[in-house]
């Protein structure tokens, strides 16, 4: 029997559920994109979310967010160090090699703010749905004018 995994198609999407986009992010995955960095997405409350990745090795000057129509880009590019020549490795664990990650977000996903602490880099969204996208009561109302009911005499 053979079972479907859909935890890659909800892991990389904010605040919607549409299947055509998560699939298509979904084969992009599956053509060669690496699960580096790792990274958590949190909700935290009924419109709050955070995004925290894993980015060890890297300053916050060799990172880049960029929000492009629903796109949040998080792009991570190692600074050229000179390394001393007395410097070698005998085990290199700590990965610090140029990433993008991208995000698909809805259309009421918006950035609020980013952090750097710890090797750790938080991305602040928050859901504002705008007024007319809000659901709304809608009052149903009556009439009281009397219903005339027409009777017919019967023949005597």
């Amino acid at each position: 029997m053979t079972r479907f995994d859909f935890a890659p198609l909800l892991r990389s999407s904010v605040g919607f559920e549409n299947l055509n986009r998560l699939v298509d992010f979904a084969t992009r995955a599956a053509e060669g994109d690496t699960a580096f960095p790792p990274y958590n997405i949190e909700k935290l409350g009924d419109d709050g979310y955070r995004i925290t990745m894993a980015v060890a090795g890297f300053a916050p000057n060799e990172l880049d967010l960029t929000v492009q129509e629903n796109t949040l880009i998080v792009t991570g590019k190692a600074a050229d160090e000179a390394q001393p020549a007395e410097r070698s490795f005998l085990h290199r664990g700590i990965a610090k090699r140029t990433f993008e990650r991208r995000f698909q977000l809805a259309d009421v996903i918006k950035v609020t703010g980013a952090s750097f602490e710890n090797g750790l880099l938080n991305i602040e969204l928050v859901r504002e749905v705008p007024e007319h996208k809000k659901p709304r009561k809608i009052e149903i109302g009556t009439t009281n004018a009397p219903v005339a009911i027409e009777g017919f005499k019967q023949a005597a």
